[in-house]
């Protein structure tokens, strides 16, 4: 009987690993649900999405791009001794 052929340097303690996540990974598989939408409908909401997208571009009141922060760290905290 001949030996399995594995991929280069996968012996087969992780050829089975690999198989056991493979088929773990394949049932977590969200499969998406297709479109029921008529070309109608799929085209009035593209219209829609494009009407929305136009709405940001007006005038910026004043002040409004400015973003306010809170106390900002650096990251490290001071040390005491108990």
């Amino acid at each position: 009987m001949p030996r399995p052929v594995y991929c280069k340097g996968m012996d087969k303690r992780l050829a089975k690993r690999h198989k056991r996540q493979v088929a773990r990974a394949k049932e977590h598989v969200k499969l998406s649900e297709p479109d029921v939408r008529t070309p109608e409908q799929i085209e009035a909401a593209r219209e829609a999405a494009r009407a929305n997208l136009n709405r940001g571009t007006g005038p910026k009141l004043s002040g409004s791009s400015q973003t306010v922060r809170g106390n900002v760290g650096t990251g490290s905290a001071a040390k005491t001794d108990v």
